[in-house]
């Protein structure tokens, strides 16, 4: 493990204590986006959500967010199939990233594919109230 403020190459990370593993990880799930979470990050890249930006499948820990907004310290996740009976895991997940001071959204993918702009909506607003505390 390494401490962060470097590269992400290097696996270090906005300054979060990186798990080289996990840095592999997040470069192997880069490649294989869901439907869902491919639709998302179509309107979160190149900062097309109210200026912010986002990084996909971003390492934090020994974790892997799939979309982090580091200036607004705001996780979103993707559940869709892959999360069904991991609810333990995922809110230790959520518990750990909020004491990195990490706050979490979890969408389904359901919601991704048939409330988009609410979504958007409701992630741009999260993210404004953020930055703004």
């Amino acid at each position: 493990m390494k401490w962060g403020g470097g590269s992400e190459r290097s696996g270090e990370t906005e300054g979060f204590l990186t798990h080289e593993g996990s840095v592999s990880r997040a470069r192997i799930l880069r490649c294989a986006l869901t439907p869902p979470e491919a639709r998302l990050w179509i309107r979160l890249r190149r900062r097309a959500l109210a200026g912010m930006k986002f990084r996909r499948q971003h390492p934090v820990g020994i974790y892997v967010l799939d979309f982090y907004c580091a200036e607004a310290m705001l996780a979103v996740e993707v559940d869709g199939e892959s999360h069904e009976g991991r609810g333990e895991h995922d809110a230790r997940r959520t518990r750990w990233l909020a004491t990195q001071g990490i706050a979490v959204i979890r969408v389904s993918a359901e919601q991704v594919r048939v409330d988009l702009g609410d979504v958007l909506d409701f992630i741009a607003d999260k993210a404004r109230e953020r930055i703004q505390c």
